[in-house]
């Protein structure tokens, strides 16, 4: 069962900063083209103020929803890191609750109880 926790680890390890990495990416990449959008407005002879306004209505949205799910993923990761302390190892010196329920519900099989 360790060795499955461990692997479980591990996985998470490389695929939550690696979601978090794309999500900055995807808020870079939405960064961009909002700009281009903008400057593409400004920059083109005879297109009044008010035309692409919808557009860029819609990237600023795309972009406030992706920091929210930047922040979502982070909060994710804060979480799992406690997951992981509390069934890691159950090491005595970072979770005695548990290793000490853990005992107690070994010892209470072992008699039989």
């Amino acid at each position: 069962m360790s060795e499955n926790i461990s692997l479980t680890a591990a996985r998470l390890q490389r695929q939550v900063p690696a979601a978090e990495t794309r999500i900055d990416d995807a808020m870079i990449a939405v960064s961009t083209l909002l700009a281009s959008v903008v400057t593409a407005r400004r920059d083109t002879p005879g297109v009044p103020p008010a035309r692409g306004q919808a557009t860029i209505c819609r990237l600023v949205k795309v972009q406030s929803a992706l920091a929210g799910a930047s922040g979502d993923v982070l909060r994710i990761h804060g979480e799992l890191v406690h997951i992981a302390r509390e069934t890691g190892g159950l090491d005595l010196h970072e979770c005695p609750s548990a290793a000490h329920a853990e005992a107690a519900d070994s010892g209470a099989a072992a008699l039989g109880h």
